[in-house]
């Protein structure tokens, strides 16, 4: 892939869409562990703790894109992927264990763990997505994060007001998932140049994904009405 080319362009964007489907959970951790706060301490604990995830998070995806090079880690990322794809669909998405800080560096410290912890989702499907391209990965780690962080309430709301973007997200994820398998070298036998088995293995994933992943949801849903529900005895 050549530097920002057309194929770099539309990679980045991938990157960037990836990122802000899943990072919305690592934006309310940060905004749960600064909760407690003083506003111009909060600022300062969300800019440091922020500033320490980008970089984690850009090493850590730079050691993933690395280690993907390695015989059978780009399928076995794609396999992860594929969960983490079906996951953005059914996940509750519960941070009641975050730990609420009252003083700067305790507060930097939980922000920069729980991203770490979070963010292994974010790290194999930027590594993904980025097509092994080191450049592109900072570039759009940089752009993204700080976006998920201060856009982050604009992000959800708009999640919650448009429940299809979250289906969007995940097919790109189980577009990407797919991919990464198809473009294994040691599954090469199965895949390289034939587009008439790898378009429709790409097709079934998305497909896969998006259906069990709305079963799921629905299936949430209706367990989750029964327990906020619970029916009286007299």
């Amino acid at each position: 892939m050549e530097l920002f080319s057309a194929a770099f362009f539309v990679s980045l964007i991938n990157i960037i869409f990836i990122d802000l489907i899943l990072a919305g959970d690592n934006a309310i951790v940060i905004g749960m562990a600064a909760r407690k706060l003083p506003q111009k301490v909060q600022k300062k604990a969300i800019f440091y703790g922020t500033g320490g995830a980008v970089l984690l998070r850009i090493l850590a995806t730079l050691v993933v894109v690395w280690l993907l090079n390695i015989p059978w880690l780009l399928a076995v990322g794609g396999a992860l992927l594929i969960f983490i794809s079906y996951k953005v669909l059914t996940d509750d998405g519960d941070h009641d264990s975050v730990k609420a800080e009252s003083s700067l560096w305790p507060a930097v410290r939980t922000i920069v763990i729980a991203d770490a912890a979070m963010g292994l989702d974010n790290v194999i499907a930027v590594a993904g997505a980025s097509g092994q391209h080191m450049i592109l990965v900072v570039i759009g780690l940089l752009i993204s994060v700080p976006i998920v962080v201060w856009g982050s309430t604009l992000f959800i709301k708009l999640l919650n007001s448009f429940p299809w973007i979250a289906y969007v997200g995940a097919a790109v994820l189980a577009y990407t998932a797919a991919h990464m398998i198809t473009t294994e070298p040691k599954l090469a036998s199965l895949f390289k140049d034939k587009p008439m088995v790898s378009i429709p293995f790409i097709i079934i994933i998305v497909v896969g994904v998006l259906l069990l992943g709305h079963l799921k949801k629905k299936q949430n849903q209706r367990s989750g009405g029964k327990k906020t529900h619970p029916a009286t005895h007299s």
